[in-house]
């Protein structure tokens, strides 16, 4: 077996433990994706939610998925280990699936809240793990982050595609009975979780000491009272988590408290660490506030942008029929896989010739692409027909644009997290990271919330104007974020000192 230094030690690109990382985490994608989905379609259709209240109840079971990727990554650091946290995680996912596989309609929030807490233990200790194959000072880690970034969207395609198509029936109709369908759909979410998991258990004694439990030297008896209080923890939380996603205002209040509650928690670890470290730590933090608004943004796509595909879409990309919301849900994911490896060979020819552009410059040119693709999605309109259905084709044009954002920012940032946190609060660091993910899916779920109640009673045609309209506003938000970024560049480029 090896050891870690032979690990890290790797000849050529990429580590082989990254393949092993890579398949687990593309399954638990799968799972995710194809969950999220449906989520919009099925609470519109079969919960008989309006528009603007769907888009709420999105937006708040999403915040509560990446917020709980905080309180993960913390019992991962604390007490489980990644290794433990991520096998957790993956039972809970499981099992999520598998109850809302058996009655979607009246068990939705309970399979819902399974998995909310499934992925918060799943989601930050496999990136953190893919940090820790690399040292500190290997400049590769950005083109293995996006080599595994590329993982999360091979799973996210398929999922994101499959799951809702079968769901809505534009896949295997004869196959699938109609009362069945968004069954089969959740079930499918349930099975490539096992796989995932499979993948993982099978594979984990190649990762050395990468993952073991941060309390290993403790008194056996200790060691496992607090690993079963913290199993079960987590399970009793699960009711109250229920009663919250349920009601919407409860998000609110924990979005009001989580965000502030991270930081206090962090300012409390940096009084252990020295001024240098203190100073990544704190150009960490601008990055995580850049991105809530990014995924404010780009997470459109599992709220207002699935009604927009499911309303004022046509089926039809080059001649080929398809599903309007397979692919909003899946062409990003599709996108990715096709530049990812490309990206990041260009940031390694481009750092050889060292005219690579630094983490923030490439955060604010995320912030570009992201405007750009927005502005796509408005032009659509001008593309409708009478009954207000406009061009797939362009607007999945919008999501290549958007795509090159995403690129430059997620698995750049995912990588920044790893090389600005000092090792003892990475994965509280992975988990603020994904915290702002939570906050962006809050805002999503509001900024969704805010098109739908506009266009409440108007005809399709209208919808797509004013959904449209809508779309413009958050380019030129987007344009001006990614302007202001360029511009702060060189003072966070010094408070990140040696790091690029």
């Amino acid at each position: 077996m090896q050891t870690l230094q032979e690990i890290q030690n790797f000849k050529g690109k990429y580590p082989k433990q990254l393949w092993y990382l890579f398949f687990s985490e593309m399954w638990e994608r799968f799972c995710f994706y194809g969950m999220r989905g449906m989520l919009v379609v099925f609470m519109v259709n079969h919960l008989a939610m309006d528009e603007k209240t769907a888009n709420l109840q999105y937006g708040a079971t999403q915040a509560w998925v990446y917020a709980f990727t905080f309180i993960g990554g913390l019992f991962a650091d604390k007490i489980l280990g990644l290794r433990k946290s991520l096998f957790w995680g993956g039972i809970l996912m499981i099992l999520g699936s598998i109850i809302l596989a058996i009655d979607p309609k009246n068990l939705f929030f309970i399979g819902i809240s399974f998995t909310i807490v499934g992925t918060g233990f799943f989601k930050p200790n496999i990136s953190s793990m893919v940090g820790q194959l690399y040292q500190d000072s290997d400049p590769r880690r950005d083109a293995g982050f996006s080599f595994f970034y590329m993982g999360v969207n091979l799973g996210a395609l398929i999922g994101g595609y499959v799951c809702i198509a079968v769901a809505e029936g534009s896949m295997w109709q004869s196959l699938v009975p109609e009362h069945l369908r968004w069954n089969v759909g959740f079930g499918f979410a349930a099975f490539v979780m096992i796989i995932s998991l499979l993948t993982f258990t099978q594979t984990q004694k190649t990762l050395s000491t990468i993952g073991l439990s941060p309390i290993q030297e403790m008194e056996t008896s200790k060691r496992k009272i607090l690993e079963m209080a913290t199993y079960l923890g987590s399970l009793l939380i699960i009711p109250v988590i229920i009663i919250m996603v349920a009601d919407t205002k409860y998000t609110d209040y924990f979005m009001m408290f989580i965000g502030p509650a991270s930081i206090i928690y962090l300012l409390y670890e940096m009084k252990n660490f020295s001024s240098s470290e203190n100073k990544k730590l704190i150009a960490a933090l601008v990055f995580i506030i850049f991105s809530i608004f990014f995924w404010a943004f780009f997470e459109q796509s599992g709220g207002s942008l699935s009604l927009f595909a499911a309303n004022n879409l046509n089926n039809t990309v080059g001649g080929v029929a398809l599903s309007p919301n397979g692919v909003n849900n899946s062409a990003n994911s599709l996108f990715v896989i096709g530049f990812a490896a490309l990206v990041g060979l260009v940031w390694i020819w481009m750092a050889k010739k060292k005219i690579e552009p630094n983490t923030i410059i490439k955060f604010g040119l995320a912030f570009l692409f992201l405007a750009g693709g927005f502005w796509v999605f408005y032009y659509t309109q001008f593309f409708a027909d009478l009954n207000g259905k406009t061009s797939l084709g362009i607007f999945t044009l919008g999501w290549l644009v958007i795509t090159f954002g995403e690129l430059c920012l997620s698995p750049i940032g995912m990588s920044a997290m790893t090389k600005l946190s000092p090792q003892k609060t990475q994965a509280v660091m992975m988990g603020m990271w994904f915290l702002a993910s939570a906050y962006g899916q809050y805002f999503a779920g509001i900024l969704g919330a805010n098109i739908a109640e506009a266009s409440e009673k108007a005809s399709n045609l209208e919808k797509l104007i004013l959904y449209a309209d809508g779309y413009k506003q958050l380019a030129i938000y987007a344009f001006l974020l990614g302007i202001l970024l360029i511009v702060i560049s060189p003072f966070v480029k010094k408070l990140m000192q040696e790091v690029k």
